[in-house]
């Protein structure tokens, strides 16, 4: 496998460059794998990074796995000609913003865009089904798990600087809270509204996320995108096709592994990072930082706000099992501890039915539904 890049930006901030070859080492596809049902109660024990994983739960395979006979079960394994593991039963609840849901069946973490194209590269000679997850936030997984691979960017995590242009650019798993403080200690400006988001670069880009009137298409400059044929495509704003929390790329299939933004310079340290502050401050004094959920439940519709057609629906407080609408913000869904993925879902299904009864307007949801319920 080969990956090139079509960086064409005069004068932007260059992303790293994928240029892995892989060794020709290639096994027969898993198309026949057996999928067990998988729940976040089953036993589990931890490994060295703190990931769950589920006891004696390995993939039956029917094909030839890494030399081991047909009907044999398929063990933790290396991507070619690297560190990176692909594990099994790896828990997901310990990395979504929910904590809910089941075990992925196979997992891997890469640490660099190499890692990250090879272990796309190896689902697909599989022709396993992949998931990528980045903060696990704005989304809910089901209890059962996830079937096929999951790759997780927690460890994909680089950024760089460019002082002259007031440019910065940043890894898919990047934290986008993080990025925000970075810029506002230079005192640039345009990304103080990330203050408090939990997600990660790549997943502000697709959703195109936002708060206080602001969004990541007001300062994106430009997107490198692995796609499924394993080749990097580099996508300007326009190309991105930005709306109101959705990008182009919640149609088409590509992974963000990289982003570059243009910063407004010249302003004061103090005065950004103080309104970065005042963002963060209002963020936790009106939304339920205390409890886990996954950030704005549904979109707001046009000219109104989520939040309140489902307070005035009298649906504060509203629970199923330990999952209920948020006291603090009706566009959130909490979990008090002990909820399950079934137990959230149907709290934001009748909260979704309900509104549209009594207000005759279909909340759409932000949150995206990963899994079978």
């Amino acid at each position: 496998m080969q990956c090139t890049t079509q960086w064409t930006t005069p004068g932007a901030l260059a992303p790293p460059v994928i240029s892995s070859e892989s060794s020709g080492w290639r096994l027969p596809t898993l198309a026949n794998t057996v999928y067990p049902a998988m729940s976040s109660s089953l036993n589990h024990t931890f490994d060295a990074e703190g990931l769950a994983i589920v006891k004696n739960q390995r993939s039956t395979t029917t094909a030839a796995v890494g030399g081991q006979p047909m009907g044999t079960v398929l063990r933790d394994i290396n991507l070619p000609q690297t560190s990176c593991q692909v594990r099994s039963g790896v828990l997901l609840s310990k990395l979504t913003s929910f904590q809910v849901g089941g075990a992925a069946e196979l997992f891997v973490a890469p640490q660099t865009l190499d890692q990250l194209a090879e272990a796309v590269q190896w689902g697909k000679e599989r022709g396993l089904p992949v998931t990528v997850l980045g903060a696990g936030t704005n989304l809910l997984i089901s209890d059962r798990g996830l079937q096929g691979l999951v790759i997780c960017l927690r460890r994909l995590r680089h950024s760089q600087i460019d002082p002259e242009l007031a440019q910065v650019g940043a890894t898919g798993g990047y934290p986008v809270a993080r990025l925000a403080w970075q810029v506002a200690e230079l005192g640039w400006a345009g990304f103080e509204w990330a203050a408090g988001i939990p997600g990660t670069v790549g997943g502000a880009v697709v959703m195109n996320a936002g708060a206080h009137r602001q969004a990541t298409s007001d300062s994106l400059l430009s997107a490198q995108v692995l796609l499924p044929d394993s080749t990097l495509q580099q996508m300007s704003n326009e190309d991105l096709q930005f709306a109101y929390r959705t990008s182009v790329l919640q149609q088409q299939p590509g992974l963000v592994t990289y982003a570059t933004f243009q910063l407004a310079p010249g302003g004061s340290p103090q005065q950004v990072t103080q309104t970065t502050k005042d963002f963060l401050h209002y963020r936790h004094t009106t939304q339920p930082y205390n409890l886990p959920n996954c950030g704005s439940v549904f979109r707001n519709p046009k000219g109104d706000k989520a939040g309140r057609l489902i307070e005035q629906a009298g649906l504060k407080g509203y629970q199923v099992g330990a999952a209920q609408v948020s006291l603090l913000h009706a566009n959130f869904v909490v979990n008090l501890g002990g909820a399950t993925a079934q137990n959230i879902l149907e709290v934001i299904t009748h909260v979704r039915d309900r509104v549209e009864d009594k207000w005759s307007v279909r909340l759409h949801r932000e949150v995206k539904l990963l899994g079978e319920f």
